[in-house]
């Protein structure tokens, strides 16, 4: 039993517009079936294993209250399942920025939307592995 407590603290939220920025334009990326994902290694401080993201287009998702939903359950998808990446991230000693752009035209329920944060964590660790990285 893991008795780490799932938090989703200030610090694993990535806030600053010029490492925004800077992802966007060299970021590496892979798309899943709900997300697009851009991550790359953080190279400023350490304020913990991964930062995070989540963006909703206004494009696909026209009502903000929806986009909120989506946000939240992407959120707290991520706040259940994110020990695996970060036992990845620690056992490496490294750490990395992430934007999760969503890619969907409708709002899944909660379930779907676990699957889908667990495949891009998933599938995350199979790309650190591949760049050379034990996990």
């Amino acid at each position: 039993m893991n008795l780490s407590r799932q938090t989703f603290r200030k610090t694993e939220r990535l806030c600053s517009n010029r490492v925004i920025a800077e992802l966007f334009e060299k970021g590496n990326q892979f798309f899943t079936p709900y997300f697009r994902v851009i991550w790359d290694l953080n190279t400023g401080v350490r304020k913990s294993p991964a930062q995070i993201l989540v963006s909703i287009p206004k494009r696909e998702i026209k009502k903000a209250v929806k986009r909120n939903l989506i946000r939240r359950r992407i959120k707290e998808a991520y706040r259940k399942n994110k020990n695996q990446l970060y036992e990845c991230l620690e056992n490496i000693d490294i750490s990395i920025n992430i934007i999760l752009v969503f890619r969907k035209n409708d709002v899944p329920d909660y379930q779907e939307t676990e699957q889908a944060v667990k495949d891009f964590l998933a599938r995350l660790s199979e790309v650190l592995k591949g760049k050379g990285q034990k996990c």
